[in-house]
C-alpha cells in the first residue's frame, strides 16, 4: 500500500519542504540576500531600460504586475530620488526644464478645471509654474 509520507492533504501531494513551501516574507528575504550577493559578485543581470519596460509591459498584459497604490508609488519615488542623489546620479533640472515640467503637470492635472477655461490660465496649486520652478531649484540648493 502506498504511503503519503511528506505529503499533505491540503497541498494536493506537494512536499512541505523547500523554498516554495515557505511563506512569502521568508522567500523575499532569501531572494533579496541572493540578489545582493550576485550584485557584489558582479554576476547579477543589469537590465537596460528597454528590457525593464518590456518586462513591465509583459507583466501588465498577463495581469501579474503589481498595481501600486498612490502611497506606494510616492514612497518608491521618494526612495529612488534619495538614492539617486546619494549616488550623484540624480538629474539636476535647469530652471527651463523645471518650468516646462511644472507647466505640463499643471495642464495634465486638470483638477477643478472646466473645458471652457483658457489653456493659458494657471492651474497649479499655490502659484505659477515659474514660481514652482524657482521653489524646486531652491530646494535642490538646500540639500
Amino acid at each position: 500500500m502506498p504511503t503519503n509520507k511528506g505529503k499533505d492533504e491540503d497541498n494536493k501531494g506537494t512536499s512541505q519542504r523547500g523554498f516554495a513551501s515557505m511563506d512569502e516574507e521568508k522567500q523575499r528575504e532569501i531572494a533579496s540576500k541572493g540578489g545582493r550577493a550576485a550584485h557584489e559578485k558582479g554576476a547579477a543581470h543589469e537590465f537596460t531600460s528597454e528590457e525593464a519596460r518590456e518586462a513591465g509591459r509583459a507583466a501588465h498584459e498577463k495581469g501579474t504586475a503589481h498595481e501600486f497604490t498612490s502611497e506606494e508609488a510616492r514612497e518608491a519615488g521618494r526612495k529612488g530620488g534619495h538614492a539617486a542623489h546619494e549616488k550623484g546620479t540624480a538629474h539636476e533640472f535647469s530652471s527651463e526644464e523645471a518650468r516646462e515640467a511644472g507647466r505640463k503637470g499643471g495642464q495634465s492635472g486638470g483638477k477643478g478645471r472646466s473645458e471652457d477655461e483658457d489653456e493659458s490660465s494657471s492651474s497649479t496649486r499655490g502659484g505659477t509654474s515659474e514660481q514652482h520652478a524657482k521653489a524646486g531649484s531652491q530646494s535642490h540648493k538646500n540639500r
